[in-house]
Order: C-alpha cells, then structure tokens, then sequence
C-alpha cells in the first residue's frame, strides 16, 4: 500500500467450528501444483482454489498427526475461519452485533493518551493510530497484523458473546462479482453494510509520493455516509490523520487522537480491487514470490511502482473515511475482513514451506521496526516483542505469532 500522509511522504523521500475440516475435493498432490502464476483471472482463480485446498490439506495433516503433542490446539479444538459469502444469514448477525456491542463497551485506553477514544473499538483504533510507522513496511507487517485481528475476535468473544470467528473477505471473487453485488456490501441486514451515499461529481483520489510514480483512483460509487445495513448509524470517533480526498488533497485532524465524531464513509471502488486486489495478483504472490522480503513488499505495493499491492488494493476499494486513511483504516468494520484475508494470503503460502516460512528466522522474517526503516531501526528477529496497548493484554514475540495453530493462536482458513 502507497501511503501519502506527510510523514509517509518524508519517509519515502470464520465462524465456529471445533472439528477439523475436511477438504471438499480429492488430495492434492504438491508436485501438482503451479509453478507459475497466471495473469489470466479466471485461470489465476483456479490455482488459488488448488492452493487454498493444499494449504487446508497441510493444516489438517500437521494437526491429525501432532495431536498427541498439542495440549490445547488439535483437530478438535481448532477454529476455522471462513469467508464471508459462507456464513449463514444468522451467522452474519451474530458477527456484526457482536461489533456492534464492542463499539457500545466503554474504551480502556486512558483519556490521557487517546482523548477521542470513546469505546473498545476506538481501544483497537487507537492503537493503530500510534504504531502505524512500525507496522507497515516493518519486519513486523504481517505477524503484528495477524496478532492484531485474532485479539479483535477475542474482544468480539469474549466480551461480546459472538460464538463464531473472523470470516475474511476474498477479494478476487469481489474483483468480478463487483463491491455493490457482494453479499457482503449489499447494505442489507446480514451484510457488512453497503456503500456510501451517492455524491455526484467527486474527483479522482491522487496518491504521489515524493519522487514516486503519482497513482490515480478514479471516484467509487458512494462517497458519503453508509446507507443501510447494520453500520448505517455508526460514528467514527478518531482521526482523520492521513485521508485521501476525491479532490486530489488530503485531510488530517492533529495527530487523530481527538474526539471527532462523524459517520462512516464508504465509496466502493471497483477500480482498486480489479486492478490491484484480483485472483492474478494474489497468485503472483503465492506461486512467484520465494522470500518474505519480497513477498511482504509486493503485497504492500513496492515504492517506486504505480502499484498499491494487494493490501492497498483492498483499502481503497473500501474508499471514504476512515477507509482511505491508512493510519484510521480500522475504524471501518470492514477493516478486519480485509485482513482476515491478508492474513489468508500468507498463511497459505507460509504452507508451501513451513520450515522456510514459520520456522526459521531467516526464512520467515525481514525488515526493521520503522516504516522502510526511517529512522534506521534495528532488524525484526524471533525476540522481537509486539504489544497492543489498551486495546489488549499483554504481549508476544514474533516466533510465537508465525504459525496459526501454535502460540496464542489455534485457527486455520477453509
């Protein structure tokens, strides 16, 4: 994701299931595999289900056989995460009321650090707010993200009742169905709500970096305040710090860390996701991308190209505020979705190689601890320590985030 808030600029100067799955399909057979990522959608669509399957296939494998050494993350404990379109209607409600209750739960973060917190989902906002230039083009992008959400689905659990997981939001099938027929943004009752009211005449959306390539968005179908479905009468309490406008500029207000009430925004762009958020390109990282290094910078939109990657892809095709604002983004519900799918994306191919990609440091981690390391920070290790602040307990280091079903965690995605 190209990010164009001034410090950014200065820088770049699953619902419940506790039984283990079982793969629709007959095995897959590794040496089947693609080997090359096809540009084609439709192609490149079929080679995520072979990989998603294999992934799948490898998760169950490793927890049939490890049972016997796992005292609280086996085949009958595991949770499985799933997409959005396969909840069921009742499910669907019980996820976004359990949201809802989170958002109604008075915030834990002290008035003194994050004044315009007002509820345990601004704890979660907030706290994205003040780590964002040490989560994103870090060492820390990928586990940090993923310890994030899980924590998210604990609050939802935990303290709101919800019985199922975080679904995730696949892209690729939203890059052709298009946002507004997704039964996911369709702005009905059992839906993440929808787009934003209809503004007519808006401008394009201008991210340029100094000395980057300038990255044009045409305008989404919304614009302004969410319409329907359950997030329709939801404000937003934090930011804006870094927002990109449909008229080429960008708004802020202070650090975001104020109270500032105001709807949600949504301006579904299908631009974004076809172009930067599609079956090809999630292949392209899975089957073409060998090391994390490069892999993480991909799916982030590598500085210096007129690529968003998969992650700013997504983002933007949210549009509005905060979905377009990389430090706010998760004060749009639809955030975790999103990264529910980020979080797919690189655990399926951590399965290609898990000894490479989960076991070892040097196979699994790279980066710094400042955002493409301005100010030079020191590497991302094992040892290195992640914390959530207010908006969660204690705290992890990055070997015990690197797998699904060790650590904290006991989840994988069908």
């Amino acid at each position: 994701m190209r990010f164009n808030s001034p410090l950014a600029l200065a820088v770049l100067a699953g619902t419940l299931s506790n039984a283990l799955p079982t793969p629709q399909n007959a095995p897959v057979d590794p040496s089947s595999l693609p080997t090359s990522a096809s540009s084609d959608p439709a192609i490149a669509s079929e080679q995520l289900d072979q990989l998603f399957a294999f992934a799948q296939q490898q998760a169950n494998d490793d927890l049939a056989a490890s049972s016997s050494k796992r005292a609280t993350c086996n085949k009958n404990t595991v949770a499985v995460r799933k997409e959005w379109n396969a909840l069921s209607n009742t499910e669907r409600k019980a996820y976004t009321d359990a949201v809802l209750c989170l958002q109604a739960k008075k915030a834990n973060t002290p008035a003194s650090l994050i004044p315009g917190a007002k509820s345990r989902f601004d704890d979660f906002v907030g706290n994205h707010i003040l780590k964002t230039m040490e989560i994103h083009y870090t060492g820390t992008f990928l586990a940090w993200h993923r310890y994030f959400t899980w924590q998210y689905e604990q609050a939802l659990r935990n303290e709101c009742g919800y019985k199922g997981y975080q679904p995730y939001w696949n892209w690729a099938k939203t890059a052709v169905s298009g946002l507004d027929k997704a039964p996911m943004l369709d702005g009905s009752a059992y839906s993440m709500s929808g787009n934003g009211e209809k503004i007519a005449g808006q401008g394009n959306v201008v991210i340029a970096g100094r000395g980057e390539p300038i990255i044009t968005i045409p305008p989404g179908t919304g614009g302004g305040c969410v319409k329907s479905g359950p997030f329709k009468n939801m404000k937003v309490n934090l930011g804006p710090v870094a927002l990109s406008t449909t008229n080429g500029t960008e708004i802020a207000n202070g650090d975001g860390l104020s109270y500032n009430p105001r709807c949600l925004t949504r301006d579904l762009t299908d631009y974004s996701n076809k172009k930067w958020a599609n079956a090809a390109a999630i292949a392209d990282l899975i089957i073409n991308k060998k090391d994390i290094w490069q892999f993480e910078m991909v799916m982030q939109g590598v500085p210096g190209t007129d690529s968003l990657g998969v992650h700013g892809g997504g983002h933007y095709s949210m549009g509005g505020d905060p979905g377009r604002d990389f430090f706010v983004s998760p004060g749009d519900p639809l955030f975790y979705l999103h990264h529910g799918m980020i979080d797919k994306v690189w655990w399926t191919w951590q399965q290609l190689d898990p000894k490479t990609r989960v076991e070892s440091e040097k196979g699994g981690v790279s980066g710094t601890g400042t955002f493409l390391n301005n100010p030079p920070s020191a590497n991302t290790t094992f040892d290195t320590v992640i914390d959530l602040g207010y908006a969660a307990s204690g705290s992890q280091r990055m070997e015990d985030l690197m797998s699904t079903t060790e650590g904290p965690f006991c989840y994988i995605y069908v």
